[in-house]
């Protein structure tokens, strides 16, 4: 039976390599040191595999990407650094092994390797999302293979899943693995970083540490969302996938160090993994299960509309009918209506109509709740499975009116811009767009209009109801 040695959260800044940070990675030094610090462990580990979760590969929006070959190799050229190269050879028995219990689990997962990424037009190269972490053991102990996976853009309760199914697939196995979560904290911590500076970062950087050190699975996966959007940082969803490795374990995180001098935050950690019997995935699954029974319970008409029209669509392929519980207004008046669907304060669909196409606010609710789940291009059609995890919201929208720019507010007033036929339209008090001149722009882009041309405004309310 396999056995995972270790499990570790480390950044990946190329600049803490002396190759790339030519005395800057001085400012990071205690990163640097309790990444050697981890590099000595694993040496003493001599562990068979290194499973390493990464950002920066092959990201898809609704599958996780594994290298699928016998070789992978890179360099950090990139990076200005051509002469630091990697070489790996690829655990395929693992690979095979995490990608049928991922299967199972309904997961999917795309194999990378050198025919494949022609394929998804990728270049079939290490990232530095593992490079950097591996530079820090390689010198010191190379007798080892990798599995390289580059985390998808989805749900976090199927990353947590996923590690799940790496747990699984290591015990399994006869071999003894480490696991590196690499990720980057909030990219927003000062004004002079990748990023403009935002006081959610440094809450981020403080709540997720504090959270993995005692080991409080449940918190990680109720953070803000609001918070987590505006942090800007790369590293929670390989946190995900982390604590489902270490499901059934009581945990607790050991921070090495913590920095972020150049408005990124650096966080080091090594985890202690006591087994227990508690499945804290039941455990989230139950919470999420009441959650959603709350949301059912509560929701006002409108949502609960919304709701219903998809799921009777998605299990009977038609329209429902318009049911008792509607308002009178919903059946007597006639507006435009946008639909929004989120997964953990991540869009996932929305369609909506500015004047009305149907008869009633409830036709209107129905055809354009079946519409966003459905037929928004950016994304693929809901499945009935997603469907606890989605908070829906509605818009009601009053009719548009001629307006100029000093007549705008991006928090009570939506926008509709025009130009010879071209129609962008952005909705009021979207999450950090706080000026007109954000608003304005946003809109012409999604109009296809340049700055310079000559444009209307249309300004209109809405009434919002959501979960």
């Amino acid at each position: 039976m396999g056995k995972l040695l270790g499990t570790y959260l480390m950044p990946h800044p190329p600049i803490m390599l002396k190759e790339i940070g030519m005395g800057e990675e001085r400012k990071i030094q205690d990163t640097i040191d309790a990444c050697n610090k981890i590099g000595e462990e694993i040496k003493k580990l001599k562990p068979d595999t290194i499973i390493v979760v990464t950002p920066h590969g092959t990201v898809f929006s609704d599958a996780m990407a594994i290298t699928y070959d016998y070789r992978i190799s890179g360099s950090l050229s990139k990076f200005g650094a051509s002469d630091v190269e990697f070489d790996f050879n690829i655990n395929r028995d693992l690979t095979d092994k995490i990608c049928t219990y991922a299967h199972k689990d309904n997961i999917l997962v795309a194999r990378i390797n050198g025919k494949t990424a022609i394929q998804y037009e990728v270049e079939y190269e290490l990232d530095h999302g593992v490079m950097v972490p591996l530079y820090f053991v390689k010198d010191k102990y190379n007798d080892f293979n990798i599995v390289h996976i580059t985390y998808g853009m989805l749900p976090k309760m199927s990353l947590y899943k996923f590690g799940r199914c790496i747990k699984k697939a290591i015990e399994e196995s006869d071999l003894n693995a480490v696991f590196i979560a690499s990720g980057d904290l909030s990219h927003k911590l000062k004004n002079e970083g990748p990023y403009e500076y935002s006081s959610y970062g440094e809450k981020f950087d403080k709540e997720i540490i504090s959270l993995l050190q005692n080991g409080d699975v449940m918190g990680v996966f109720s953070m803000d969302n609001r918070m987590i959007e505006e942090a800007s940082e790369c590293g929670l969803r390989s946190i995900y996938m982390m604590l489902g490795v270490m499901n059934k374990c009581d945990i607790k995180g050991d921070l090495l160090s913590y920095e972020g001098p150049f408005g990124v935050g650096y966080g080091v950690m090594r985890f202690e993994c006591r087994d227990v019997e508690l499945d804290m995935y039941k455990e989230m699954i139950n919470k999420r299960e009441k959650e959603y029974e709350e949301r059912i319970k509560n929701a006002d008409p409108y949502v609960r509309l919304a709701r219903e029209s998809l799921i009777y669509y998605l299990i009977h392929g038609e329209h429902l009918n318009i049911p008792n519980y509607v308002v009178d207004e919903m059946k007597e008046e006639a507006r435009g209506v946008f639909i929004s669907l989120k997964i953990d304060g991540q869009l996932r669909g929305c369609i909506g109509t500015m004047l009305p196409m149907t008869e009633s606010i409830a036709s209107e609710i129905i055809r354009n709740a079946i519409e966003a789940g459905q037929s928004d291009p950016r994304f693929a059609p809901v499945k009935e499975e997603e469907l606890k995890d989605i908070s829906f919201s509605v818009d009601v929208l009053t009719k548009p009116e001629i307006s100029n720019k000093e007549e705008l507010d991006p928090k009570k007033y939506g926008v509709v811009v025009r130009h010879s036929g071209k129609t962008g339209v952005l909705l009021p008090d979207l999450e950090g767009i706080d000026t007109v001149e954000q608003q304005l722009s946003i809109a012409l882009q999604k109009g296809g209009i340049s700055t310079s041309q000559d444009y209307t405004i249309e300004k209109f309310e809405v009434i919002r109801h959501k979960e």
